[in-house]
């Protein structure tokens, strides 16, 4: 099985897909992060944010860190060894690791995750923050008032 493990800048949720002004790329990413995973992968994400211990005990994470600071973030690591850094891959790079086609479809109950609409119905869509890693099961109610 692939693992894909992202190390991410600090951001307000797990997945930096909360609050009232979500970025369209990291909404992208989280969404093409979720279709990897039903295509077998196991993915895990780490939020500097959230979990800097992680960071600092992953001597690779550690040491581009200490090279290029934050904007060397995301680190994303495939099967232990580093793919991407400084950049989110797209759906299709995100496919070529496992060597299948990438499909636009969006998996039933993603399509509204994080739209306008359910923000303002006082939910929000992130996961509720934790201290360990982010699992990629998002509720589209999510906690009370949001994750931020």
């Amino acid at each position: 099985m692939t693992s894909v493990t992202v190390f991410d800048p600090a951001m307000c949720c797990s997945t930096g897909v909360c609050g009232p002004q979500v970025e369209p790329h990291l909404a992208r990413f989280e969404a093409d992060l979720r279709w990897l995973s039903t295509q077998g992968a196991q993915v895990t994400r780490h939020n500097l944010g959230q979990e800097p211990g992680a960071f600092a005990g992953n001597d690779l994470v550690r040491t581009i860190l200490q090279a290029g600071g934050e904007q060397a973030l995301p680190v994303i690591l495939l099967d232990g060894r580093l793919r991407w850094t400084g950049t989110y891959p797209t759906r299709d790079e995100l496919a070529a690791t496992l060597a299948k086609p990438a499909t636009t479809e969006v998996p039933a109950g993603d399509a509204a995750c994080c739209a306008p609409a359910d923000q303002d119905a006082g939910g929000g869509c992130c996961a509720p923050a934790s201290t360990g890693p982010a699992t990629l099961e998002i509720s589209p109610a999510g906690p009370a008032g949001g994750c931020c």
